[in-house]
């Protein structure tokens, strides 16, 4: 998979020691299977565009704003120019103020992974001073960034010859554990923890991304490849009569039809084995 190009560039700062840096998803979806919505009739995609909710009229892009709720069908209107007013200095620059011990923060607060290198060469030798630093005293930064038009609290972690930086959930975004975990009872039967700690045992492995692939995924691309070898090409006629029109609704392939059964068949499989 070729590398994606940055998500978003600016510098990285810690004290006098500041580098222009790049930073790129560390995850992608791309690689799903994507369905399009179709009309089942014909076979064509269908589009969705934003219609006002009074007139009932389609409205343009440039005719689009963005709007604060004030009261009930009354807002405060905000253009480009009014947002770009209220911007941050964490707009392009991540300022490491504080460091926690690593390992410190639970992973309920991470949210999103990226990967922060040095966007040029003249700044790879500020950069790889931070992170040196950085793993040095086995601690993590934490920082603030605007992404999005939101200022998100980011966490920056040496990771090799680079830094993986995650976005953090804020605090109120966090249900606490305790309401979920209280009740549950505390004892154990102490012959069949010794039982299952030997499965455990058993079937202990040394991790590897294998482990979470996705065979409904390899499952879709098999069956979307037989049904484009199914799906014969009709020659163009020059008149169109009531049954070229049931052969063509006939031809349409229902995806959706196939993938329940492809994942019913799929997940009995699974319980079967």
């Amino acid at each position: 998979m070729a590398p994606r190009r940055p998500y978003w560039r600016g510098y990285l700062k810690l004290s006098l020691v500041t580098c222009p840096v790049a930073m790129t998803p560390a995850t992608s979806e791309s690689e799903k299977v994507r369905f399009h919505t179709l009309n089942r009739d014909t076979g064509n995609r269908v589009v969705s565009q934003y219609i006002d909710s009074v007139t009932g009229k389609p409205v343009t892009d440039d005719q689009e704003a963005k709007g604060f709720e004030r009261g009930e069908n009354d807002y405060v209107l905000l253009t480009d120019e009014d947002l770009e007013t209220v911007e941050l200095e964490t707009v392009r620059t991540i300022d490491i103020e504080t460091f926690v011990p690593r390992g410190s923060i639970e992973w309920v607060y991470l949210d999103t992974p990226f990967y922060l290198t040095a966007n040029e060469k003249i700044g790879d030798e500020a950069f790889s001073v931070i992170r040196q630093a950085m793993e040095a005293e086995d601690v993590v930064g934490i920082s603030r960034v605007v992404l999005g038009r939101r200022e998100r609290a980011v966490l920056l972690e040496p990771r090799g010859e680079g830094i993986v930086v995650w976005t953090l959930r804020f605090g109120d975004e966090v249900r606490s554990e305790s309401e979920y975990f209280k009740g549950i009872e505390k004892k154990s039967d102490t012959e069949g923890s010794s039982a299952l700690e030997t499965v455990i045992k058993k079937r202990l492995k040394d991790w590897s991304p294998t482990m979470v692939s996705d065979p409904i995924q390899e499952s879709l691309l098999k069956l979307i490849a037989d049904k484009k070898k199914a799906k014969k090409p009709t020659k163009a006629k020059a008149s169109k009569s009531a049954k070229d029109d049931d052969e063509k609704k006939s031809n349409v392939v229902n995806i959706m039809d196939a993938l329940k059964k492809s994942v019913a068949k799929e997940l009995k499989s699974r319980k079967a084995g």
